[in-house]
């Protein structure tokens, strides 16, 4: 059995201590051949749901992203088809980017989240803005306003996340 078709074979069965051995023992990729081993080994794991083994090819230097993300072999759309919610929340936390007409699975709330993880953790390509004012943030005494519905800051929050982007 070559070293390929072994590294394929524990991808597939999930076993992340018998990935970091290879690793371990020398294993080289091509991270920049978008079609091989790498490449197969990321859309695997992520069409089956593996996701700490998706986790340890990131910090091996395996890429999330293809130029155009809705290509049916991109880490993003194998998780998709596979239906695994958590794994694309993870993509996204790790700097997957999702093109706007890509329906994932997960809601708009879950979306921005994952996304605000990626910018914390240094994982988002953000882009260059255009300079703008930050609009002006009225400053809430929340002390003795127990039983207040704030759904409305809340909503105000969240348009005001999404006109950022």
């Amino acid at each position: 059995m070559n070293l390929s078709h072994k590294f394929i074979q524990i991808i597939r069965s999930g076993r992340l201590n018998a990935l970091r051995r290879l690793f371990d023992a020398g294993l080289q990729l091509d991270l920049h051949d978008l079609q091989g081993d790498a490449a197969l080994a990321m859309g695997m794991a992520c069409h089956m749901g593996h996701k700490e083994i998706v986790r340890e090819l990131f910090t091996r230097g395996v890429p999330l992203n293809l130029p155009d993300n809705r290509h049916p072999t991109s880490p993003l759309s194998m998780a998709i088809r596979g239906k695994q919610p958590e794994t694309v929340r993870l993509l996204l936390e790790l700097g997957a980017e999702l093109p706007d007409d890509l329906p994932c699975g997960l809601s708009a709330n879950e979306i921005m989240i994952a996304r605000w993880k990626a910018q914390r953790d240094g994982h988002a390509r953000i882009p260059k803005l255009a300079p703008f004012t930050l609009p002006d943030i009225e400053e809430i005494e929340l002390a003795g306003c127990a039983g207040i519905d704030t759904s409305v800051l809340e909503s105000d929050v969240m348009q005001l996340s999404r006109n950022m982007r």
